[in-house]
């Protein structure tokens, strides 16, 4: 892969989707200066965004929470409904992807861009509250996090207990690059949509799929929210796997990862260029691989796409010097300046959920990598719609070739094990 009173601007943000949000007196009759919206937060008021959550239906929800929280007289309150309405907006992305429920209106049900742009409108709304009890600063920040984790699945990953399912973990991305192209999908966030819950049939018996979506801003990740989600999951999983976009026109299995950041700007537009900062630094390794089985999934036959085991890394060599590109994969005592993935927050994803793998004690037990997409492209010709067929096939496209991804690698490593 190469965020009591709402203020009357967010408000507005709602009213120009199209949808009637009285704003709350409170609000208006405030005068005390509220936090700004992130970067991120900003761009829902474009037309794009707002095009998308009215042709979805997910303006609704966001405007029904504006509502809750203004309704909310306590802390505690305000963290029921954030909570509350944090997991619903989940659980109707989730359904509108599998089909469940209302569309909505006329965007594809495979999109993943309307639960994005809801959850910004509610983060938003959020950061902006100026509720009459007073708010302390740690209490808003508490209340994102736990808006931000419900939202994404991740306080939802729940395995099936006892024998016979086998358990498979999967996460994605928000869409990134948005000043490059606002109309942008994440193909690896349609998949976690459209996989989690789901059941797939193997060889060896059927195996439950949870999923989860992470944000592209290096500050969560500085944070932790990788190992929070997956500490106590890992361990329960009989198969994960880390998906984000990457290159054209082809899957890749990255078997390296490495511990750099290399400063590409984030949804909040920083950068950041250094050592990816993980606990315990002092242990932590240059380099981690994947223990999916690669050579099984680039021989089987899933999809349209090719998909390649993808060995290349980025290194500064033992002793120093400029860094040099080893299509072979690291060599001894080298240090990381890209993994197989390179050196965003595909490659950091894939380098933390690793090392945590190998911190736990399972790196031998427990196939998991990285998966990179193919870039979702629109049509030919297309530089305004928000959609277009053929946006909408190369979607579905991606989301059925990660799903025969993940039932290969499952059936590999069942073979592995007996």
């Amino acid at each position: 892969m190469s965020s009591p009173r709402v203020r009357t601007v967010v408000l507005g943000l709602v009213l120009a989707a199209g949808l009637t949000a009285p704003v709350p007196a409170s609000a208006a009759s405030s005068g005390a200066a509220a936090p700004s919206p992130t970067v991120e937060e900003r761009r829902l008021d474009r037309a794009v965004p707002q095009e998308i959550l009215r042709r979805s239906g997910f303006g609704r929800p966001a405007a029904a929470f504006a509502r809750s929280l203004d309704r909310a007289r306590s802390y505690a309150e305000a963290r029921r409904t954030v909570l509350r309405e944090g997991s619903a907006l989940w659980r109707r992305a989730v359904d509108r992807a599998q089909g469940r429920g209302p569309a909505g209106g006329d965007l594809s049900r495979d999109d993943d861009r309307p639960l994005y742009w809801a959850r910004l409108a509610m983060t938003r709304q959020v950061r902006t509250w100026d509720p009459e009890f007073g708010l302390t600063g740690p209490q808003r920040a508490r209340l994102l996090d736990a808006l931000e984790r419900t939202s994404r699945g991740q306080a939802d990953l729940r395995h099936p207990r006892g024998k016979g399912v086998k358990r498979v973990l999967v996460t994605g991305f928000d869409p990134f690059t948005l000043d490059r192209d606002i109309r942008i999908s994440n193909p690896s966030g349609a998949a976690a949509l459209a996989l989690d819950g789901t059941v797939i049939e193997t060889a060896d018996g059927p195996a439950r799929v949870e999923t989860a979506v992470f944000p592209v801003r290096w500050r969560d990740f500085t944070d932790g929210t990788v190992e929070r989600a997956l500490r106590a999951r890992l361990p329960e999983a009989d198969l994960f796997a880390t998906v984000s976009q990457g290159r054209v026109g082809r899957f890749d299995i990255e078997r390296t990862n490495g511990a750099w950041r290399g400063g590409f700007p984030d949804n909040d537009d920083v950068a950041r260029t250094e050592p990816v900062p993980v606990a315990d630094p002092g242990s932590a390794p240059q380099w981690t691989t994947t223990t999916l089985p690669y050579r099984e999934i680039t021989a089987a036959d899933t999809g349209r796409f090719p998909v390649y085991d993808n060995t290349a890394v980025t290194e500064i060599p033992a002793g120093g010097g400029e860094p040099v590109v080893r299509p072979d994969g690291p060599t001894p005592g080298s240090t990381a300046r890209a993994g197989g993935g390179g050196d965003y927050l595909s490659n950091e994803i894939a380098y933390r959920a690793t090392l945590l793998r190998d911190r736990l004690g399972l790196r031998r037990t427990l196939p998991g990598g990285h998966v990179h997409t193919p870039v979702l492209q629109f049509g030919a010709g297309n530089t305004t719609e928000v959609t277009d067929p053929e946006f909408v096939r190369n979607r579905l496209a991606i989301v059925a070739h990660v799903r025969a991804i993940v039932t290969v690698a499952l059936e590999a490593a069942q073979r592995t094990e007996d």
